[in-house]
Protein backbone atom coordinates (compact mmCIF):
# COMPACT_ATOMS: atom_id res chain seq x y z
CA UNK A 1 0.00 0.00 0.00
CA UNK A 2 1.35 3.44 -0.91
CA UNK A 3 2.26 5.86 1.84
CA UNK A 4 1.42 8.66 -0.63
CA UNK A 5 1.13 8.96 -4.41
CA UNK A 6 4.37 9.46 -6.31
CA UNK A 7 5.02 13.10 -7.20
CA UNK A 8 4.57 14.10 -10.88
CA UNK A 9 7.44 12.75 -12.99
CA UNK A 10 8.63 10.32 -10.31
CA UNK A 11 8.83 6.71 -11.41
CA UNK A 12 6.31 4.68 -9.40
CA UNK A 13 6.94 1.25 -7.92
CA UNK A 14 5.40 -1.46 -10.09
CA UNK A 15 6.60 -4.42 -8.00
CA UNK A 16 8.84 -5.16 -5.03
CA UNK A 17 10.08 -8.74 -5.30
CA UNK A 18 12.16 -10.62 -2.75
CA UNK A 19 15.19 -12.56 -3.94
CA UNK A 20 15.09 -16.37 -4.05
CA UNK A 21 17.73 -18.60 -2.45
CA UNK A 22 19.46 -20.85 -5.00
CA UNK A 23 22.86 -22.24 -5.97
CA UNK A 24 24.87 -22.19 -9.17
CA UNK A 25 28.27 -23.17 -10.51
CA UNK A 26 29.71 -25.97 -8.40
CA UNK A 27 27.20 -25.37 -5.60
CA UNK A 28 27.80 -21.70 -4.72
CA UNK A 29 25.04 -20.40 -2.46
CA UNK A 30 23.39 -17.19 -3.65
CA UNK A 31 20.20 -15.16 -3.86
CA UNK A 32 18.66 -14.87 -7.33
CA UNK A 33 17.22 -11.40 -7.60
CA UNK A 34 16.23 -11.53 -11.27
CA UNK A 35 15.75 -14.52 -13.56
CA UNK A 36 13.72 -16.60 -11.10
CA UNK A 37 10.06 -17.71 -11.12
CA UNK A 38 9.32 -14.64 -8.99
CA UNK A 39 10.74 -12.19 -11.53
CA UNK A 40 11.74 -13.53 -14.93
CA UNK A 41 13.40 -10.75 -16.93
CA UNK A 42 13.37 -6.96 -17.21
CA UNK A 43 14.43 -6.24 -20.80
CA UNK A 44 17.39 -5.88 -21.43
CA UNK A 45 18.33 -7.43 -18.07
CA UNK A 46 18.18 -11.23 -17.93
CA UNK A 47 19.46 -12.34 -14.53
CA UNK A 48 21.00 -10.96 -11.35
CA UNK A 49 22.56 -12.96 -8.53
CA UNK A 50 23.68 -11.70 -5.13
CA UNK A 51 26.29 -13.97 -3.62
CA UNK A 52 27.54 -13.47 -0.10
CA UNK A 53 28.87 -15.63 2.72
CA UNK A 54 31.62 -15.72 5.33
CA UNK A 55 31.59 -19.53 5.19
CA UNK A 56 34.19 -20.74 2.64
CA UNK A 57 32.24 -23.95 1.99
CA UNK A 58 29.47 -21.77 0.52
CA UNK A 59 31.66 -20.33 -2.24
CA UNK A 60 35.06 -22.01 -2.64
CA UNK A 61 33.86 -24.48 -5.30
CA UNK A 62 33.28 -21.45 -7.51
CA UNK A 63 32.20 -21.54 -11.13
CA UNK A 64 34.39 -23.96 -13.12
CA UNK A 65 34.66 -23.82 -16.92
CA UNK A 66 31.36 -22.95 -18.60
CA UNK A 67 30.43 -21.33 -21.94
CA UNK A 68 28.48 -18.18 -22.80
CA UNK A 69 27.13 -16.70 -26.03
CA UNK A 70 24.85 -13.84 -26.94
CA UNK A 71 24.91 -11.55 -23.89
CA UNK A 72 27.07 -9.68 -21.36
CA UNK A 73 27.99 -10.63 -17.79
CA UNK A 74 28.86 -8.03 -15.17
CA UNK A 75 30.66 -9.11 -11.99
CA UNK A 76 30.90 -6.53 -9.21
CA UNK A 77 32.80 -7.53 -6.07
CA UNK A 78 31.69 -5.96 -2.80
CA UNK A 79 34.09 -8.09 -0.72
CA UNK A 80 36.63 -10.79 -1.50
CA UNK A 81 38.37 -11.57 -4.79
CA UNK A 82 37.54 -13.69 -7.82
CA UNK A 83 40.03 -15.11 -10.34
CA UNK A 84 38.76 -15.54 -13.86
CA UNK A 85 40.21 -17.14 -16.99
CA UNK A 86 38.91 -18.05 -20.45
CA UNK A 87 39.84 -20.31 -23.33
CA UNK A 88 41.18 -17.38 -25.36
CA UNK A 89 44.01 -16.72 -22.89
CA UNK A 90 42.46 -13.85 -20.93
CA UNK A 91 42.76 -14.03 -17.14
CA UNK A 92 42.92 -11.83 -14.08
CA UNK A 93 41.56 -11.16 -10.60
CA UNK A 94 38.57 -9.01 -9.66
CA UNK A 95 39.42 -7.47 -6.26
CA UNK A 96 37.10 -5.90 -3.69
CA UNK A 97 35.27 -2.98 -5.28
CA UNK A 98 36.30 -3.95 -8.80
CA UNK A 99 34.14 -4.76 -11.80
CA UNK A 100 34.43 -6.98 -14.86
CA UNK A 101 32.05 -6.22 -17.73
CA UNK A 102 32.38 -9.12 -20.16
CA UNK A 103 30.77 -9.11 -23.60
CA UNK A 104 30.54 -12.80 -24.47
CA UNK A 105 29.44 -12.11 -28.04
CA UNK A 106 29.97 -15.13 -30.30
CA UNK A 107 31.18 -17.13 -27.33
CA UNK A 108 33.87 -18.15 -24.92
CA UNK A 109 34.47 -20.66 -22.15
CA UNK A 110 35.52 -19.24 -18.82
CA UNK A 111 35.84 -19.95 -15.12
CA UNK A 112 35.35 -17.77 -12.04
CA UNK A 113 37.01 -19.07 -8.91
CA UNK A 114 37.18 -17.42 -5.46
CA UNK A 115 40.74 -17.17 -4.12
CA UNK A 116 39.99 -16.65 -0.43
CA UNK A 117 40.01 -19.54 2.00
CA UNK A 118 38.45 -17.48 4.79
CA UNK A 119 36.50 -14.31 5.18
CA UNK A 120 33.58 -12.67 3.46
CA UNK A 121 32.90 -13.19 -0.24
CA UNK A 122 30.18 -10.88 -1.54
CA UNK A 123 29.11 -9.43 -4.84
CA UNK A 124 26.73 -9.39 -7.77
CA UNK A 125 26.66 -10.98 -11.19
CA UNK A 126 24.33 -9.45 -13.76
CA UNK A 127 23.43 -10.78 -17.21
CA UNK A 128 22.48 -8.21 -19.87
CA UNK A 129 21.07 -9.22 -23.23
CA UNK A 130 22.61 -8.14 -26.54
CA UNK A 131 20.63 -7.19 -29.65
CA UNK A 132 20.72 -9.64 -32.56
CA UNK A 133 23.22 -7.49 -34.46
CA UNK A 134 25.80 -7.88 -31.67
CA UNK A 135 25.25 -11.45 -30.50
CA UNK A 136 28.04 -12.85 -32.70
CA UNK A 137 30.64 -10.11 -32.15
CA UNK A 138 34.10 -10.97 -30.84
CA UNK A 139 34.30 -11.35 -27.04
CA UNK A 140 35.76 -8.44 -25.11
CA UNK A 141 36.30 -7.26 -21.55
CA UNK A 142 36.06 -3.98 -19.69
CA UNK A 143 37.78 -4.42 -16.31
CA UNK A 144 38.34 -1.77 -13.67
CA UNK A 145 39.68 -1.89 -10.09
CA UNK A 146 37.96 0.04 -7.33
CA UNK A 147 40.45 2.93 -7.66
CA UNK A 148 39.30 3.52 -11.26
CA UNK A 149 35.58 3.66 -10.45
CA UNK A 150 34.47 7.19 -9.49
CA UNK A 151 32.45 7.84 -6.35
CA UNK A 152 30.14 10.85 -6.35
CA UNK A 153 29.91 12.26 -2.83
CA UNK A 154 26.83 14.37 -2.27
CA UNK A 155 26.36 17.14 0.29
CA UNK A 156 24.04 15.09 2.53
CA UNK A 157 26.50 12.19 2.85
CA UNK A 158 25.05 10.04 0.06
CA UNK A 159 27.58 8.30 -2.18
CA UNK A 160 27.05 7.04 -5.72
CA UNK A 161 29.65 4.64 -7.11
CA UNK A 162 29.29 5.01 -10.88
CA UNK A 163 30.20 1.85 -12.80
CA UNK A 164 28.40 2.53 -16.08
CA UNK A 165 26.59 5.57 -17.44
CA UNK A 166 26.66 9.17 -16.25
CA UNK A 167 24.90 10.83 -13.32
CA UNK A 168 23.00 14.08 -13.73
CA UNK A 169 25.85 15.79 -11.87
CA UNK A 170 28.33 14.70 -14.51
CA UNK A 171 30.09 11.74 -12.89
CA UNK A 172 30.91 9.25 -15.64
CA UNK A 173 31.45 5.55 -15.07
CA UNK A 174 34.42 3.85 -16.75
CA UNK A 175 32.31 1.19 -18.50
CA UNK A 176 30.87 2.04 -21.90
CA UNK A 177 27.65 0.09 -22.41
CA UNK A 178 26.67 1.26 -25.88
CA UNK A 179 24.45 -1.73 -26.71
CA UNK A 180 21.83 -0.84 -24.07
CA UNK A 181 22.92 2.61 -22.79
CA UNK A 182 23.01 0.98 -19.35
CA UNK A 183 23.34 2.72 -16.00
CA UNK A 184 24.91 0.79 -13.11
CA UNK A 185 25.15 2.80 -9.87
CA UNK A 186 25.87 1.59 -6.32
CA UNK A 187 24.11 4.03 -4.00
CA UNK A 188 24.69 4.29 -0.22
CA UNK A 189 22.46 6.56 1.86
CA UNK A 190 22.91 7.60 5.49
CA UNK A 191 19.82 7.35 7.75
CA UNK A 192 16.79 9.31 6.51
CA UNK A 193 18.69 10.82 3.56
CA UNK A 194 16.89 11.30 0.23
CA UNK A 195 18.14 10.37 -3.23
CA UNK A 196 16.93 11.61 -6.61
CA UNK A 197 18.31 10.91 -10.08
CA UNK A 198 16.82 11.47 -13.55
CA UNK A 199 16.71 8.51 -15.93
CA UNK A 200 16.20 8.40 -19.70
CA UNK A 201 12.57 8.13 -20.77
CA UNK A 202 11.70 4.64 -21.93
CA UNK A 203 14.57 2.92 -20.14
CA UNK A 204 13.76 -0.11 -17.99
CA UNK A 205 14.79 0.75 -14.43
CA UNK A 206 14.91 -0.98 -11.07
CA UNK A 207 16.60 -0.81 -7.69
CA UNK A 208 18.26 -3.74 -5.94
CA UNK A 209 18.01 -3.09 -2.21
CA UNK A 210 20.54 -5.15 -0.27
CA UNK A 211 21.17 -3.21 2.94
CA UNK A 212 18.81 -1.27 5.21
CA UNK A 213 15.35 -0.03 4.33
CA UNK A 214 14.09 2.31 1.65
CA UNK A 215 10.95 4.22 0.69
CA UNK A 216 10.69 4.56 -3.08
CA UNK A 217 8.28 6.71 -5.08
CA UNK A 218 5.98 7.17 -2.09
CA UNK A 219 5.69 3.44 -1.35
CA UNK A 220 5.79 2.16 2.23
CA UNK A 221 9.21 1.25 3.65
CA UNK A 222 10.83 -1.78 1.97
CA UNK A 223 13.59 -4.09 3.20
CA UNK A 224 15.93 -6.34 1.22
CA UNK A 225 17.26 -8.24 -0.48
CA UNK A 226 14.60 -7.12 -2.93
CA UNK A 227 14.20 -5.89 -6.51
CA UNK A 228 12.09 -2.74 -6.76
CA UNK A 229 10.74 -2.45 -10.31
CA UNK A 230 10.06 1.12 -11.45
CA UNK A 231 7.46 2.35 -13.89
CA UNK A 232 7.70 5.15 -16.43
CA UNK A 233 8.71 8.64 -15.38
CA UNK A 234 11.45 11.22 -15.46
CA UNK A 235 13.37 10.35 -12.31
CA UNK A 236 13.72 7.97 -9.38
CA UNK A 237 13.25 9.23 -5.82
CA UNK A 238 14.00 7.29 -2.64
CA UNK A 239 14.48 7.93 1.07
CA UNK A 240 16.58 5.77 3.40
CA UNK A 241 15.13 4.36 6.61
CA UNK A 242 16.50 4.95 10.12
CA UNK A 243 19.46 2.59 9.60
CA UNK A 244 20.35 3.92 6.14
CA UNK A 245 20.24 1.98 2.87
CA UNK A 246 22.43 0.63 0.10
CA UNK A 247 21.12 -0.37 -3.30
CA UNK A 248 22.00 -0.74 -6.96
CA UNK A 249 20.27 1.50 -9.48
CA UNK A 250 20.12 -0.29 -12.84
CA UNK A 251 18.61 1.08 -16.02
CA UNK A 252 18.89 0.25 -19.71
CA UNK A 253 17.21 0.66 -23.07
CA UNK A 254 14.92 -2.28 -23.85
CA UNK A 255 15.93 -4.39 -26.87
CA UNK A 256 12.43 -5.61 -27.70
CA UNK A 257 13.51 -8.75 -29.57
CA UNK A 258 12.52 -12.41 -29.07
CA UNK A 259 14.58 -14.23 -26.44
CA UNK A 260 15.56 -17.88 -26.86
CA UNK A 261 17.41 -18.92 -23.71
CA UNK A 262 19.10 -22.26 -23.32
CA UNK A 263 21.32 -22.52 -20.24
CA UNK A 264 24.48 -20.47 -20.96
CA UNK A 265 23.29 -19.27 -24.37
CA UNK A 266 20.86 -16.41 -25.03
CA UNK A 267 19.88 -15.97 -28.67
CA UNK A 268 16.82 -14.91 -30.68
CA UNK A 269 15.64 -18.31 -31.95
CA UNK A 270 15.67 -21.91 -30.76
CA UNK A 271 17.69 -22.84 -33.85
CA UNK A 272 20.42 -20.37 -32.86
CA UNK A 273 20.54 -21.85 -29.36
CA UNK A 274 20.86 -25.38 -30.76
CA UNK A 275 23.67 -24.18 -33.03
CA UNK A 276 25.43 -22.72 -29.99
CA UNK A 277 25.27 -26.10 -28.23
CA UNK A 278 26.66 -27.79 -31.34
CA UNK A 279 29.46 -25.24 -31.60
CA UNK A 280 30.33 -25.82 -27.95
CA UNK A 281 30.32 -29.61 -28.27
CA UNK A 282 32.46 -29.48 -31.40
CA UNK A 283 35.01 -27.02 -30.02
CA UNK A 284 34.06 -23.92 -32.01
CA UNK A 285 33.56 -21.62 -29.00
Amino acid sequence: MSAKPAAPGVRPVLAAVEGMATSDGAGVSMTRMLGSPRLRTLDPFLMLDLFGSDQPTDYLAGFPDHPHRGFETVTYMLAGRMRHADNHGHEGVIETGGVQWMTAGRGLIHSEMPEQTEGLMRGFQLWINLPARLKMTEPRYQEFPAASIPVERREDGATVTVIAGDTARGTAGPVRAEATDARYFDVALPPSVSFAEPLPAGHTAFLVLFEGTLTVGGEASLSGPRVIVLGDGERVEAVAGPEGARFLLLAGEPIGEPIAWGGPFVMNTREEVMQAFRDFEEGRI
